[in-house]
């Protein structure tokens, strides 16, 4: 077997090794991702709403 057969059979073979999480697991990880990122957009959003308004006061004056 060439290197790129046996680097192949290597992962083939870790992955067998591998533990899956269950389906509820892996949908308590899903909403717990999705929810973090709502949050972060919603925290930049906001941040970036008041860096913009800050700004737009600034060269007014």
């Amino acid at each position: 077997m060439g290197k790129i057969g046996g680097f192949f059979s290597g992962v083939l073979s870790e992955m067998r090794k591998t533990s899956w999480p269950k389906r509820k697991e892996l949908t308590k990880y899903t909403i717990i991702i999705v929810t973090t990122l709502l949050f972060m957009a919603a925290f930049f959003m906001v941040v970036d709403l008041g860096i913009s308004k800050l700004l737009r006061w600034y060269l007014e004056l």
